[in-house]
């Protein structure tokens, strides 16, 4: 039974890290844990929530396709000061290579420090303009 649980898990867990994805998907570090971080297109930029990490950072990631004036990718990351988010860090990257194909790690480490209280989270993006397996 256990080996059945744990090939079941496995099985999940593979289908989970494979599955077809489009858009941007961010990985960030803070605290020694890893996560996920998964853009879609947009085009209500400022509709786009921050997500937490941790207690002292919130992150934004904005992609639009168009108009082609603003076509691109931005990355905020806001500390937190109390109730009211900070802006500490803002990438901007137009859409990468072509627009048209897959380009890993297209932001490059970004090491994000808030001095407050001296911590640092750490990021890096993937881009893929259509669902890949």
């Amino acid at each position: 039974m256990k080996t059945m649980i744990r090939a079941t898990c496995g099985l999940a867990l593979t289908l989970l890290c494979t599955a077809p994805w489009a858009g941007v998907e961010c990985t960030v570090e803070y605290g020694g844990a890893r996560s996920l971080y998964h853009a879609e297109p947009t085009s209500q930029p400022y509709e786009v929530q921050p997500r937490d990490f941790g207690t002292y950072f919130q992150m934004r990631i904005v992609y639009r396709r168009e108009p082609a004036d603003l076509a691109g990718i931005r990355v905020y990351v806001y500390g937190t000061k109390g109730d009211v988010p900070v802006l500490i860090h803002q990438g901007r990257w137009p859409l990468p290579g072509d627009g048209r194909r897959p380009v890993p790690g297209f932001t490059g480490l970004q090491r994000v420090y808030e001095p407050l209280r001296g911590t640092e989270l750490e990021y890096q993006c993937d881009y893929s303009p259509e669902a890949r397996p």
